[in-house]
């Protein structure tokens, strides 16, 4: 559904070249997140040994071309692609990664493709390798990468019926971030809509607010500050944390009737992004070469 931008992996801060492909590898090929390893697949390498794999590769083209950079070289590159939650099995998300590490890097590059399955969305990890399978040349960031690797992306969710994401908000963040405005509220944002939903009942005054509040599942806390902790929340949230119009001072106005707020208004539904776009629109500009998606950047 969408994929984040393409992260270059260094060295750097102490560590060998070794060991930062080592972190990274161990943590995408996580049995744990894997469904014991069964969610790994790879190309022109061998998952257990991947990162000797990778270093070797290196030395062979420091060897070879003369050029060896520090601290400061990019060893692989990272990136996450990431699907709306009970849309796809974790078996497809495995071959859309593929075909996306296999669109990006031209077959190319050795690469491995791990899809998580330990949170509520599934997800995969693709890391693949700076230098060439040849060992005589480097993969080379551009510009709008990940403008290129989203089309590519959604290219393919399209091709096996998944929805994308029409006008993702460019962030460095997690797949909630991708969503924009489609992504669940935050607890402070659910605590926030419960306390509308509370006063909008016509509270008379503040004990019938507070038990308004204990009606919609939500704990009170009265102490020096007022907290509320909602049914998912892990911690209370103190009133005066959130915004202005949610303070026990603003809510007791709210009640009065000295403080009148506009409710928040919802976008229209023509007006949110369209989850779902037209499929053979989006897939005109396509075409494939040796069974290789081309895209015009």
């Amino acid at each position: 559904m969408a994929a984040t931008r393409l992260m270059p992996l260094h060295s750097g801060k102490g560590r060998t070249v070794a060991e930062a492909l080592g972190r990274v590898t161990d943590y995408v090929e996580n049995p744990e997140k894997t469904n014991g390893g069964d969610l790994v697949t790879a190309y022109q390498c061998n998952p257990s040994i991947v990162d000797q794999e990778f270093l070797f590769s290196k030395r062979q083209y420091a060897a070879t071309t003369g050029r060896e950079r520090k601290d400061n070289d990019v060893i692989a590159y990272h990136l996450r692609q990431s699907f709306k939650p009970g849309e796809i099995t974790p078996e497809l998300a495995n071959k859309i990664g593929y075909d996306l590490a296999m669109s990006l890097t031209k077959g190319k590059h050795a690469f491995i493709v791990c899809t998580h399955v330990d949170k509520h969305h599934i997800h995969s990890h693709i890391v693949f390798n700076s230098t060439a399978i040849d060992c005589t040349r480097k993969f080379r960031n551009f510009w709008r990468s990940s403008f290129a690797i989203r089309k590519i992306s959604d290219m393919l969710c399209l091709e096996n019926g998944l929805s994308v994401i029409a006008e993702p908000k460019p962030s460095r963040g997690s797949y909630g971030t991708w969503l924009g405005e489609d992504k669940p509220p935050t607890v402070r944002g659910q605590l926030e809509q419960i306390i509308d939903t509370a006063l909008g009942q016509g509270c008379k005054d503040f004990d019938s607010f507070l038990a308004a509040m204990k009606t919609a599942g939500a704990e009170v806390k009265r102490s020096k500050h007022l907290a509320f902790k909602i049914q998912n929340g892990k911690r209370f949230v103190r009133c005066d944390s959130l915004g202005a119009d949610y303070s026990e001072t603003a809510i007791m106005e709210r009640i009065s009737g000295k403080r009148i707020i506009v409710p928040k208004a919802k976008a229209a539904v023509q007006s949110r992004p369209n989850l779902l776009i037209d499929i053979q629109a989006k897939m005109q500009p396509v075409k494939r070469r040796s069974g290789t998606l081309i895209l015009s950047v």
